[in-house]
């Protein structure tokens, strides 16, 4: 199956995060660190989105689960680089604790398709052709990959290609589905709240 133009992808909701998704795609170099932590939590926004290969895929329906929530598209080549070890993570881990969701940015379902002629994929792939979901999680460059926790907060962000499939990022991961002690609510200081306007195009 052919590959995919890399130049030409489909229409992001706004010029300027197109433009700096392109920028970024090949200038956030890849570091050897699991996921950095953020200075400030935030509540992650919910979606529903169209799965590729049909249904929905929505964030609630993963509460009680760690989320990776990575953000990608097809002519990235810094996202393609990654995929094989992001499948490779999925199949270890199971989907019972820690589950992955690759939301693509700006494309359709026929750009996916081909895609994985060549990336063949298991896990659920949201299509945020819009980029209402990128703009609401804050995304400046792909591959971003987000770490929501099974409360429903954003702690942890990747910006760049991780080994997602290595001994100690598994490890780190499975961690993050055990409960804490001593753990803040909801309501805990150093907590901004969620972009979800940005989820009705404002």
């Amino acid at each position: 199956m052919k590959r995919p133009a890399r130049g030409r992808p489909a229409r992001v909701g706004r010029g300027s995060l197109l433009g700096a998704l392109l920028f970024l795609a090949t200038a956030v170099p890849a570091d050897e660190t699991l996921m950095a932590p953020l200075a400030q939590s935030f509540a992650a926004p919910d979606f529903d989105l169209p799965c590729e290969g049909g249904g929905r895929c929505r964030l609630a329906d993963y509460r009680g689960k760690v989320v990776l929530l990575n953000f990608w598209a097809t002519w990235c080549p810094p996202c393609r680089a990654e995929m094989p070890s992001l499948e490779r993570a999925w199949q270890k881990l199971g989907g019972k604790e820690v589950v992955v969701l690759a939301v693509n940015v700006g494309e359709d379902e026929d750009a996916i398709f081909a895609f994985q002629g060549d990336y063949p994929v298991s896990f659920p792939i949201p299509m945020d052709e819009s980029g209402a979901v990128a703009r609401a999680f804050r995304v400046t460059g792909l591959p971003t990959t987000y770490l929501v926790t099974p409360d429903g907060r954003v702690t942890h962000r990747a910006m760049g290609t991780r080994e997602w499939d290595s001994a100690a990022m598994l490890a780190w991961l499975r961690a993050q589905a055990r409960p804490r002690r001593g753990e803040a609510g909801d309501g805990g200081s150093g907590r901004s709240r969620p972009d979800q306007a940005a989820l009705n195009g404002r």
